[in-house]
C-alpha cells in the first residue's frame, strides 16, 4: 500500500474546481457546511478495477446520500471520457476531469510503479476536514466499505 503524503486525517482538504462529466464546474468548497464528501481518485475510466469501484459506489450511492454524503470521482481523463463512462455504467455522481493532474498533485496521490495513477479515497466532513484516507490500488472493496463506515459515523 503506497503512503499518501497529502492531506491526512484532521487536515483541511485542499479546495479545487474542476469540470464534471456534464461540463458543470464543481468546487469542493461548495459542499462545506452542507454535506460530507467521499472524494476518490482513480486511475482511468472504463478499466476493470475502476469500473468495479465506480459500480460499487453506484450501488451504495443511496446509502451514502442518506448518510448526508456526496460521492465525487477524479481522474485525469477528459470530460468526454467521463461522460461516456458515467453513461455506460449509469453513475449518479460527479466524475471530475483533472486533465493536468493539479488536484492529484495537491492531494499528493502516489503513482503505482511510478506510472499508474494511484487509487486513494478521502472522506471529508461537512467542515472540509479529512476524516479518512485509504490508499490501495487493488483492494477496491475496502475503499467503498471503509468510506461508508466513516460516513455513517459522521451522520450519527
Amino acid at each position: 500500500m503506497a503512503k499518501v503524503r497529502g492531506p491526512q486525517v484532521g487536515d483541511e482538504a485542499p479546495d479545487f474546481e474542476l469540470a464534471s462529466q456534464s461540463g458543470e464546474r464543481v468546487r469542493l468548497s461548495d459542499y462545506r457546511g452542507k454535506q460530507a464528501v467521499v472524494l476518490y481518485f482513480y486511475p482511468k475510466d472504463d478499466t476493470s478495477g475502476c469500473t468495479a469501484q465506480a459500480c460499487s459506489l453506484r450501488d451504495s450511492y443511496e446509502v451514502f446520500t442518506d448518510a448526508g454524503a456526496q460521492v465525487i470521482g477524479i481522474s485525469s481523463d477528459s470530460v468526454e471520457s467521463h461522460t461516456a463512462f458515467a453513461s455506460k455504467y449509469r453513475l449518479p455522481f460527479a466524475l471530475l476531469a483533472d486533465e493536468g493532474g493539479a488536484v492529484r498533485k495537491a492531494y499528493d496521490v502516489p503513482a503505482t510503479f511510478g506510472i499508474l495513477p494511484g487509487r486513494v479515497t478521502y472522506v471529508i466532513d461537512r467542515e472540509g476536514v479529512v476524516r479518512h484516507v485509504f490508499s490501495s490500488q487493488a483492494n477496491i472493496g475496502k475503499h467503498v466499505n471503509g468510506a461508508l463506515e466513516i460516513v455513517q459515523q459522521l451522520a450519527s
